[in-house]
């Protein structure tokens, strides 16, 4: 187990009508704040009026933003932090998902920056304070709420990027499972997708003797499994949904990050496709993730053999462990055309014409490389697109 440093300063209010709690939370640090959030669904379920009902019961003012887009563009970041200087605002209330709250980051960490905020996203800076991020959390998939990562969309080139630090973890996040019963089945099936990916990007590590936390990444995600076939029979399954939403936060608060290295190839390459065909991310990972592992496999055999029997209940072949491997790897793509998504580019309707573009922006910020288990240069990305074609 590697050296590692831990933090989750987050302070997590889950459960059923936390959401009317928000004026109480939000007073403690601000009495002016911008209320970001995305398309009309708040509105039409009634929590939109619920949020500002709590908050005008506690004496906030609000200034509005919305129109956050899955994908979040960076011309709306600037936008709002324009309007955050402008209004004089010190905090952020995202009410959504992953998208509305990466944005708020983003526009979080823009605003006491004197530079452009996509110098952050491009590696050229490193935010060193923000204005603080509240969440109300709507779906379950990006774990946004307690993460330290926030990813971004440049509509100048189409590039998405990423950035990972600290200080942008959110004060709060409210979660409350209900709020994810009007979800459509398919954006369930991509915040579960997205879950798994979160928690297989830190399983397929280098790293050696980490048992504990192999241990937790499979309970974690075979409770996701468990739970996504109950919420698809049965949208409006609380305990389900909560599981779910609960593992949201664990697969990507860092917990199970500790003591190893990460991979994130799969993250990275699919970046390329939801930028330039605004595919949303999950469904992006259910194709990508099996063709990297079909790709990658063979460098660590027992570790994707170790995944199909522990997370699929694959009988292990000891005598042939690619043979094992190469069931888990289709019990995922299985699992995933079970719950609704692609798992083919194809499927998707994204032909090969772009392929190329892909692979030639795909990169890690530091470097021409993506992925830890294996590192891949170009020629790799781009066969593993041509794989998930």
């Amino acid at each position: 187990m590697d050296n590692f440093d831990f933090l989750s300063s987050t302070k997590i209010i889950f459960g059923k009508g936390t959401e009317n709690l928000v004026g109480e939370h939000v007073k403690r640090y601000a009495r002016k704040i911008l209320f970001h959030y995305g398309g009309g669904s708040i509105k039409r379920t009634g929590l939109y009026d619920r949020v500002m009902r709590s908050l005008e019961d506690h004496g906030i003012e609000v200034v509005e933003l919305g129109n956050v887009q899955p994908n979040p563009r960076l011309g709306l970041v600037r936008e709002g932090i324009d309007l955050c200087r402008r209004e004089g605002i010190t905090f952020i209330l995202a009410v959504g998902g992953g998208s509305v709250i990466d944005s708020a980051k983003a526009i979080g960490v823009g605003v006491p920056y004197s530079g452009d905020v996509w110098d952050f996203y491009a590696g050229k800076a490193e935010p060193k304070e923000t204005l603080p991020v509240g969440v109300v959390l709507t779906i379950a998939a990006a774990g946004s709420e307690a993460s330290k990562s926030s990813v971004i969309t440049n509509e100048e080139g189409w590039l998405k990027r990423g950035i990972n630090y600290d200080v942008i973890r959110p004060a709060f996040a409210i979660m409350n499972p209900e709020l994810t019963f009007t979800l459509p089945p398919y954006q369930t099936a991509c915040g579960i997708a997205d879950i798994m990916a979160h928690i297989m990007e830190r399983y397929f590590s280098p790293t050696p003797d980490i048992e504990l936390m192999d241990r937790l990444c499979e309970a974690t995600l075979k409770a996701v499994i468990n739970n996504a076939y109950r919420v698809m029979d049965n949208p409006e399954d609380y305990s389900a949904r909560a599981q779910i939403m609960r593992a949201g936060t664990i697969a990507h608060n860092d917990l199970l990050s500790t003591g190893r290295i990460g991979d994130w190839a799969s993250h990275q390459i699919e970046h390329e496709i939801s930028a330039i065909y605004d595919l949303a991310h999950g469904a992006g990972l259910a194709i990508v993730l099996p063709a990297w592992m079909k790709y990658v496999y063979k460098q660590n055999v027992s570790r994707f053999a170790q995944f199909a029997h522990r997370v699929w209940d694959v009988n292990v072949n000891f005598e042939d462990l690619e043979a094992s491997a190469w069931a888990g790897i289709q019990r995922l793509e299985h699992f995933f055309r079970d719950i609704g998504l692609p798992i083919r580019l194809s499927h998707a309707a994204i032909g090969p014409d772009r392929l190329e573009e892909m692979a030639d922006k795909c990169r890690m910020p530091n470097g021409d490389s993506v992925g830890q288990l294996m590192k891949l240069n170009r020629k790799d990305v781009l066969e593993i697109y041509r794989l998930a074609l």
